[in-house]
Formats: structure tokens, C-alpha cells, sequence
């Protein structure tokens, strides 16, 4: 499979910027105020299996990818990051989307979660937990 590797990472990169376009074009249908349209837009079944689609396509390709370099969660400190912050990224879309008790809450919860996105974003690209902080971003 390691000659697949350049493709597959490919698959991982792109699938990230769609992920996190779509998540970020959802938020701001949501919370616009032009014309009442915008729950109706970001919660639609169509764009919500969209959303479910690429997230998968990026699981899958990243369980390859770690496959191929042999670096784990739980055992890499950058990947255990990642997972975890994955976690938190995925809570916030839920209370921003679907559990935000006021509009106050669902839009810090949206922006929160956007940040928490470009985090695992430079963790990723640094290989180091700090991401944006640590000496590669130097």
C-alpha cells in the first residue's frame, strides 16, 4: 500500500479543505441573517450527507495513511493530539448546529470549533503537539 501513499495523502489533504469548507459555509448559512434561509440551507439532508461523505472519505484515508507510516494515537503525541482535538472539534459542531440552547451559544460554539479546526490543521502539518506554537512554525 506505501505506493500509494502520495495519492492517498492527496485524498487526506483535499478532503480536509472540502471537510472544513463545508463546515465553515454551514456555520455562516446558519447564522446569516439575510433572509431566513440559512437553517434551512445548512441543515438540509443533502448538505448535511455531503458532510457525512467527506468525513468519511477523510477517516478512511487517514486510518491508511497511518497504517502506511506506522505512527499511532496514543503512541505519536502529534496523533494523539489530533484525535483528541478531533473530538472536541466534532462536540462543538454538535452544540453550534443542533444542541446550542441560544443563538449566542451556538455561534461561540461555531467559532470555537473553526479554531479548533485550524489547530489540528497546523498540528498536522508540524508533526508536533504545540502545532502553530512549536519551533517548525518558527
Amino acid at each position: 500500500m506505501i505506493e500509494f501513499y502520495t495519492e492517498i495523502r492527496l485524498v487526506h489533504v483535499w478532503s480536509v479543505i472540502a471537510s472544513g469548507s463545508l463546515f465553515a459555509l454551514r456555520g455562516l448559512a446558519l447564522f446569516s441573517r439575510a433572509g431566513g434561509t440559512g437553517e434551512g440551507v445548512a441543515m438540509a439532508a443533502p448538505v448535511r450527507f455531503l458532510s457525512y461523505t467527506i468525513d468519511t472519505v477523510l477517516l478512511a484515508a487517514a486510518l491508511m495513511l497511518m497504517t502506511i507510516v506506522q505512527q499511532y494515537p496514543f503512541v505519536n503525541h502529534w496523533l494523539t493530539v489530533k484525535v483528541l482535538l478531533v473530538v472536541v472539534y466534532i462536540a462543538l459542531g454538535m452544540v453550534a448546529f443542533r444542541f446550542g440552547r441560544t443563538r449566542r451559544v451556538r455561534i461561540g460554539a461555531f467559532a470555537a470549533a473553526l479554531a479548533v479546526f485550524f489547530y489540528i490543521v497546523s498540528v498536522a502539518l508540524a508533526h508536533d503537539p504545540a502545532g502553530i506554537f512549536s519551533s517548525a512554525f518558527s
